[in-house]
Formats: structure tokens, C-alpha cells, sequence
């Protein structure tokens, strides 16, 4: 077993806009915004370099603004469809509830299963997500 630390610190989502994708994830998700920074791409054109977490930290999602057709057409389309994050909560009925006040796109009503309560959303960028509760 190695003796050093290793994490997951951020994962990248393709989305449309970075201040729409911020709205989502801070107002209607809860996040926090991390990170709101100048930056360029490669070859030294402007961009953001945005980062939101959930509260009190954890892995971030890094907030990459689609830049060519290429991106254009990966934005919710992270797993191909299926279900590829997952937003453990430990008040489920709270977190559900104010998701919907604020207009989230619930594709599935919340059903009970051995490892928690769960409920499938979209994010703004259409990718799927799993809700999740205690168990």
C-alpha cells in the first residue's frame, strides 16, 4: 500500500455558457464556486478556468466552456446517455425539494432502493445525474 495521499480533485464537464452552468450549480444545486479565474487555452486564446464544489469541499467539477463543433456536440453527453454522477445528500426530501423549486429537471420520481433513496436529473447541459439519500 503506497504511502502517500491520492484524490480525485476535479472532473471536467463540458457545458454551453460558464455563467449559466455557475447559476445551476451554485443556486440551484447548492455548490459553492471555487474558482473563478482569467485564464487561456493552449494555443492562447482567453478563457475561464471555473470551479465549483459541493459545500464544504470534496471533488470539484471544473466548468469548461465548449470551444469548437467538437465540444459543441459532447455537451450532456459525459456517459453517453447513462447516469454519470452522482450527488450524495444527507437530507434527500430537503435537497429533492428545493432542486425542484428551483426549476431542475427530475427525470425519474424518487423511488427507494437498498442503497438509498434516489431520483435521476438533468444537469444544465443535459447530462444525467443520480440524487441520493441514506440508505
Amino acid at each position: 500500500m503506497a504511502d502517500y495521499a491520492v484524490r480525485i480533485d476535479l472532473v471536467a464537464l463540458v457545458v454551453a455558457d460558464y455563467d449559466a452552468a455557475i447559476r445551476f450549480f451554485v443556486d440551484a444545486l447548492g455548490f459553492e464556486l471555487a474558482e473563478d479565474s482569467p485564464s487561456t487555452t493552449n494555443d492562447g486564446r482567453p478563457k475561464r478556468w471555473v470551479v465549483v464544489r459541493p459545500p464544504g469541499g470534496g471533488t470539484g467539477i471544473l466548468l469548461a466552456q465548449a470551444d469548437g463543433e467538437h465540444q459543441v456536440a459532447a455537451i450532456g453527453q459525459h456517459a453517453g446517455g447513462r447516469v454519470g454522477m452522482f450527488l450524495r445528500v444527507d437530507d434527500f426530501a430537503a435537497q429533492y425539494e428545493r432542486m425542484v423549486a428551483a426549476g431542475v429537471e427530475f427525470v425519474s420520481e424518487p423511488r427507494v432502493e437498498p442503497y438509498g433513496s434516489v431520483a435521476i436529473f438533468r444537469d444544465i447541459a443535459g447530462n444525467r445525474w443520480d440524487l441520493l439519500g441514506p440508505a
